[in-house]
């Protein structure tokens, strides 16, 4: 019995989650992939012509860094209080993502950020703070 108790613990520290973070309510596109605890980032400017290619951008972001979207596990969007703009596209792009992956999707408000430390989120979902699938978008003016 005690050998099938470590082996368990053994599998579950082995599961890799792989989450996928976009926020796009400032001034800058941010993307980030957090595996365990490495990291990957990228940053683009907050632009119409950026929007335009908004899913081009995060595919190339995902590429770039060796990961498909078929192995991420969770999405976590910024909701707001952000640029309208900025938060429509990126909420969008994280639903049909979601939808069309099976992925487990997350809204998160732009307060729980500061200075691009995303590890706050992932500590509210650790501790089953985040709702899954419940986006309600905050626009500032």
């Amino acid at each position: 019995m005690l050998l099938l108790v470590i082996a368990l613990e053994l599998v579950v520290k082995e599961i890799i989650m792989k989450n996928l973070i976009i926020d796009a309510a400032n001034d800058k596109i941010f993307f980030k992939i957090m595996v365990n605890k490495e990291s990957y980032t990228s940053e683009y400017w907050n632009s119409r012509e950026n929007f335009d290619k908004f899913v081009l951008i995060l595919f190339n972001f995902l590429e770039k860094n060796n990961t498909s979207i078929k192995e991420i596990n969770n999405i976590f969007v910024n909701q707001g209080p952000g640029k309208y703009s900025g938060i429509r596209i990126s909420v969008s792009v994280a639903k049909a993502l979601s939808v069309t992956n099976k992925l487990n999707l997350y809204g998160f408000d732009s307060e729980y950020v500061k200075n691009h430390n995303y590890d706050k989120i992932i500590d509210l979902f650790n501790k089953g703070i985040l709702i899954k699938n419940l986006i309600k978008p905050q626009y500032s003016s």
